[in-house]
């Protein structure tokens, strides 16, 4: 069990009860052919086989796959509008109007507390929300200096395409039109052409951050990562100082807000929007065992669902079928369809490529919204020992590593303690993190590694390796950036978390969770 994503789910849930030429890059991770057996089951989901007006039976188990198939779609369309209703860029929310870049720089400070949870040391970011339904975006980098860097690019549906960046792109400069469906104009010789299977693209871009020094020359890398419409391009183009704002629509940058709106929704609008959202991002031809099913209760992409046509009996069992998709959502997004556990650690390997595992799609939108390809950054959680007791400052530990057993990189990895609502741990050290690049950890003289988390030091000599931890309940995420083949495999897994003893009071320095 997920102790952040139990609470996120019960908070969800009390609201809804009350409530070049042209370089062509291969961009689209290609889906796996749904197995389909003669009962429609298709990577965990369920549909029937019949065809035809659906019994009210039938209805609620189609309205329920419906809702897992199409949260994803529904929840980064309200993302999209939250994050970017404001008249232009907004740094202190983290919010842009779409088709502009939100430039936020942070490091972590003493009592710094994000405002979005699992905050980082590591790497500090750029974002842009990109509508492509006009023309396409230009997505231009200077040459990063062989600092690490990568750009997320993911569609409605929360797959990813093909990134760029330090691992796909190199460190060099470039250009890149991301392209959306059905545009067939003419690009520039010496820019690189990247497809989009819909119009509405979500970008974060991430660059390694080597410790406080480092922000200023990381902040001016960012800088020369902009987004320009394919008409503006070498025109001197600017964005419009200010934009038309949505009406109603009230701004917000957190993914929770957003999850919380869509849990609230009636079956009515819920459906509605799904059906609207489709009609703007095209779907995958492998959907359409799903697609067949879904359209029998009315659910066509760009056609107005219409709910009111339907008699109360068929309202109901639709209806049904939506809490039955919820709560098939919340399940998938405490345990991971397709997760792996290891020595008491937690991962995907399919982050961003789901191809039709559309419960682990839903589950991972849920939690995350978002997240890099495996490939890009490959992220580990332990919530509790390899016992299933959960991580308490009442307790020392020791994470080892072996000197030939490191987490295996080709850029850099860090390992960070969160409390259980996804938080840095306040320290006078400003201490959240061990990484592998910003200054520590120290190494033993056989080459490995000792990891100190506990709630006092552990003595001055070993502050360097120190994760200082609260008086209650926490957990880790180790981070592999780059990842090498091995991890990628499951060749390589972190160590267990050891118990090593109980917690020394004589030098607690932590404030309590």
């Amino acid at each position: 069990m997920k102790p952040f994503l139990i609470l996120s789910i019960l908070i969800v849930i009390i609201i809804v009860l009350s409530s070049a030429g042209c370089t062509d890059q291969n961009t689209q991770n290609a889906p796996t052919t749904p197995n389909a057996s003669a009962n429609q089951t298709i990577d965990g989901i369920t549909i029937p086989t019949t065809t035809g007006p659906p019994t009210p039976a039938e209805a609620r188990q189609i309205a329920a796959e419906a809702y897992i198939y199409g949260y994803p779609l529904v929840l980064m369309d309200v993302l999209k509008e939250h994050q970017t209703a404001v008249p232009a860029p907004d740094i202190a929310r983290g919010l842009a109007p779409v088709n502009q870049m939100v430039r936020v720089y942070r490091v972590p400070i003493d009592q710094f507390q994000s405002r979005a949870p699992w905050p980082i040391t590591d790497a500090s970011y750029v974002g842009a929300w990109l509508d492509l339904t006009e023309e396409p975006m230009v997505l231009s980098v200077s040459a990063s200096d062989g600092r690490y860097y990568v750009i997320m690019l993911e569609d409605a549906w929360t797959n990813d395409l093909a990134s760029v960046g330090s691992r796909t792109t190199g460190d060099g400069p470039g250009d890149f039109a991301i392209v959306g469906p059905g545009w067939n104009g003419t690009l520039p010789s010496d820019m690189t052409k990247i497809q989009s299977s819909t119009n509405s693209v979500m970008l974060a871009a991430r660059a390694q951050l080597n410790g406080r020094n480092d922000l200023p020359a990381t902040a001016a890398f960012l800088d020369n990562i902009t987004v320009t419409p394919l008409s503006g391009w070498n025109t001197n183009y600017t964005p419009p100082a200010t934009v038309p704002v949505t009406s109603g629509v009230t701004p917000n940058a957190l993914t929770s807000t957003s999850a919380a709106y869509v849990a609230n929704m009636s079956p009515d609008a819920f459906y509605r929007r799904m059906a609207t959202a489709m009609g703007g991002n095209p779907l995958s031809s492998v959907d359409k065992p799903v697609i067949d099913q879904i359209e029998r209760i009315g659910i066509v992409p760009g056609t107005p669902f219409d709910w009111n046509s339907m008699d109360a009996t068929m309202q109901d069992a639709i209806a049904q079928g939506a809490q039955d998709g919820m709560a098939h959502v919340n399940a998938a997004a405490v345990d991971w369809p397709g997760g792996v556990d290891a020595n008491g650690w937690d991962v995907v390997y399919d982050m961003g490529a789901y191809g039709t595992n559309y419960a682990l799609r839903a589950g991972l939108a849920a939690g995350y919204a978002a997240g890099n390809l495996a490939e890009d950054a490959l992220y580990w959680w332990s919530f509790a020992n390899v016992t299933g007791v959960p991580y308490s400052g009442t307790y020392a530990y020791v994470l080892h590593f072996e000197g030939d057993n490191t987490p295996p990189v080709n850029a850099f990895w860090s390992v960070t303690l969160y409390n259980i609502d996804g938080q840095f741990v306040p320290n006078p050290l400003n201490q959240y993190a061990i990484t592998s690049h910003s200054g520590n950890p120290k190494y033993n003289p056989d080459g490995s590694l000792d990891i100190y988390i506990q709630k006092a030091s552990p003595g001055a000599d070993k502050e360097s390796n120190w994760l200082p931890a609260p008086s209650g309940e926490f957990i880790f995420i180790l981070r592999q950036y780059w990842p090498q083949e091995s991890a990628l495999n499951g060749s390589w897994v972190p160590p267990a978390v050891q118990t090593v003893g109980p917690a020394t009071t004589t030098t607690d320095t932590t404030s309590a969770a």
